[in-house]
């Protein structure tokens, strides 16, 4: 005889078919994510960190171009404002992503975000540096005269700088998703049957 049917047991479930990704789908959002971020953020940067940068105060002795303080510390605060301001645009670009695609959201967006940021990081550096002092030196002494003081150009000293842009962008969209985003439902309650095991059969004679 063969083993007895158990009216307890619980038919097994075939797997779930994985979903696949659709490539496609996840590449349109992230550039749909990452290009007007790159500009937007990064046009506010460039114009902020002229604005809220210190000033290089340089000066010419007819010969040459030099720091009219050798031991100011202009340099470095221009690096700090860029990063902290990279911070602020990048939380408030990182929030505005998390508003207006709350109910889509996906790994395609941070990934977008983070990229869109970095651009708009460099895109920041080369702007502000457009918008801030002249950068031909040699032209400027030339045209204000020996011994003028006149602001040197903006320069960044420490190119890992760059990623407080996306950094904040990034870090704002997950504190705000860990916050407010959509939550997985919980599985309703089930009640779990017992299962015993059925028991072996004797063999005929």
């Amino acid at each position: 005889m063969g083993g007895g049917h158990d009216p307890w047991s619980v038919p097994a479930q075939p797997p779930p078919e994985r979903a696949r990704p659709q490539w496609g789908r996840e590449t349109g959002t992230a550039l749909l994510v990452a290009l007007p971020v790159a500009v937007l953020a990064g046009l506010a940067l460039g114009a902020l960190w002229p604005l809220l940068a210190p000033r290089v105060p340089v000066v010419s002795n007819g010969r040459a171009v030099m720091l009219q303080n050798s031991e100011g510390q202009q340099s470095i605060a221009i690096d700090g404002t860029f990063l902290l301001t990279g911070l602020a645009v990048g939380a408030v670009a990182g929030t505005l992503v998390f508003l207006l695609r709350r109910r889509k959201g996906g790994i395609a967006e941070v990934l977008g975000l983070a990229a869109g940021a970095l651009a708009g990081a460099f895109l920041a550096w080369r702007v502000g540096i457009w918008l801030g002092p002249e950068q031909d030196l040699v032209a400027h002494a030339r045209r204000v005269g020996e011994g003028v003081v006149f602001d040197g150009p903006l320069k960044l000293e420490a190119k890992g700088v760059l990623v407080g842009l996306p950094f904040g962008a990034v870090g704002a969209h997950l504190l705000c998703t860990a916050l407010w985003g959509p939550r997985d439902p919980l599985p309703a309650p089930g009640r779990t049957v017992p299962q015993w095991p059925s028991k072996p059969s004797r063999p005929s004679a």
